[in-house]
């Protein structure tokens, strides 16, 4: 939650203070960029209905293109409170088209221009409002006669808005044929709203007064209105705590491990399909969540249900720890939710339910998400977020090799994100495929260096001694040197 001063109005829009540092700076104007349906008109009605303005206190929506009526219609169906709001409907209606108007010396333009100039006015001292929206300020640019009064014009115009104690959010239907540069430079900020293959998105292109977080960031338009998913900046989070080791509930796990995972590392648990990556990391989650800490997981490729089912029929009692309120699992669609919303939703799950172990499953379901973005930038900000707050980061990662071929720890190029690899592998002996865990990388304490035949069973997780006798699995030729394992 970003605190607000005493100069700053929240912009009403979840997510979006956090972006421009706590709000906008109150006697201040500000661009709204997009194309038709970005989000403009949504944004504006956030702004005029924020929570934060007093009750007594009145907001101005002055609209030079849809007709109040319509506007009023679509602002309650998405839930906003409309009863703090005036509005100045300066759109054209059917007497333009059908009535019949003889100017005779004067232009059109100049005409309207008269009479809306004096609209306004009255407006503002008869309501005297501290928020007002322009929708949409380029209409304008038709009541003037040439570009140079038509800038002049609305930098007037914003001066009498901002000296009558206004702050000021109005938007622009930029396009080739009427471009907003000037707008740009005459506003104390400008605001991008895109909408693209890859989704919605903000941007904060120029913020006089204030520093802002640069975008862009992901946003969606929902039946309740806009949200903002702010980019996640890993170093402006961080919380103590003690590197303590976790233990996985298997001995032999910890023997090779030395201890347990520790607190705010990243580790990945990778291997081919159906070796038992989940399993393994469930043995972990599980183990958290006996302890009475809360433990998160978020699941890409398999529903709720089939999790459950699955950690419980290996002794796992994943139900039991979901009703007791330790644990949490969450079913992600990839193709809903972008990166930074992802991002968002587990920042809820640490910050507001102290979240001590997230598990993510796996990296291939992640990367779908984001549509062809940077899949290590966005892991690396969402891990080094996790491992500041002191929370152990689990990254299931799936192989393509089931048995043989060259050895890979990953096939992302994420191994550098990791404080501690595990991976598993499938032996093939006398026709019957086995499996096999080990260590390849640990930072903060040694390992043990040897592999381990494991089984995962009804009774739970099965680790077997070290398989001392074992040579060439990782370059795909295992091979026992004498007897069996």
């Amino acid at each position: 939650m970003v605190a607000q001063s005493q100069n700053r109005l929240s912009s009403g829009v979840p997510g979006l203070d956090e972006v421009i540092e706590g709000g906008f700076v109150q006697n201040r104007s500000y661009l709204i960029r997009g194309l038709p349906g970005s989000g403009k008109t949504t944004l504006g009605l956030h702004f005029l209905c924020a929570a934060d303005a007093p009750k007594n206190q009145k907001s101005l929506y002055i609209t030079l293109s849809e007709n109040e009526n319509t506007i009023k219609d679509n602002a309650r169906r998405l839930g906003f409170d409309l009863s703090r709001v005036r509005f100045l409907d300066l759109s054209p209606t059917s007497d333009h088209f059908s009535g019949s108007k003889d100017y005779t010396i004067f232009f059109p333009a100049e005409v309207e221009q008269e009479e809306t100039t004096h609209k306004i006015v009255s407006a503002i001292q008869k309501w005297k409002p501290r928020r007002v929206f322009i929708d949409a300020i380029t209409q304008i640019r038709y009541l003037t006669v040439d570009t140079y009064h038509y800038r002049r014009q609305v930098l007037s115009f914003l001066r009498f808005l901002i000296e009558a104690g206004a702050t000021v959010l109005l938007t622009s239907e930029g396009s080739p044929e009427a471009p907003d540069e000037d707008l740009q430079f005459l506003s104390d900020g400008v605001i991008q709203l895109d909408n693209s293959e890859s989704g919605r998105s903000i941007s904060i292109k120029k913020f006089r007064g204030s520093s802002f977080r640069p975008g862009p960031h992901a946003m969606t338009l929902t039946s309740r209105g806009m949200i903002v998913y702010p980019q996640l900046v890993p170093q402006d989070h961080r919380r103590e705590f003690d590197p303590e080791s976790m233990s996985s509930g298997v001995p032999e796990i910890d023997r090779m491990l030395f201890g347990g995972l520790e607190r705010g590392t990243v580790t990945i648990i990778s291997g081919p399909s159906g070796v038992g990556k989940t399993s393994l990391g469930m043995q972990f989650i599980r183990q958290t969540a006996s302890r009475g800490e809360h433990a998160s997981v978020y699941i890409f490729e398999e529903s709720v249900d089939t999790l459950v089912h699955r950690s419980e029929s290996i002794g796992l009692p994943v139900r039991e720890l979901m009703d007791q309120g330790t644990l949490t699992i969450t079913h992600i669609e990839p193709l809903k939710y972008l990166p930074d919303q992802f991002a968002n939703l587990v920042r809820k799950e640490v910050e507001q339910n102290q979240a001590r172990v997230v598990m993510v499953d796996s990296i291939a379901g992640y990367k779908l998400s984001l549509l062809g973005g940077d899949l290590a930038r966005h892991l690396h900000a969402l891990s080094k977020y996790l491992s500041n707050m002191g929370v152990t980061v689990l990254l299931i990662n799936e192989v393509e090799t089931i048995a043989g071929g060259i050895f890979k720890a990953t096939e992302a190029g994420i191994s550098y994100l990791a404080d501690n690899i595990i991976f598993m592998r499938y032996l093939e002996y006398r026709g019957q495929l086995r499996r096999a865990i080990g260590v390849l990388k640990k930072r903060l304490t040694d390992f043990e260096r040897t592999l381990r035949e494991i089984a995962i069973t009804k009774d739970g997780i099965q680790v077997g001694a070290p398989l001392t006798n074992l040579r060439g699995i990782l370059q795909g030729m295992p091979d026992w040197e004498s007897g069996e394992p």
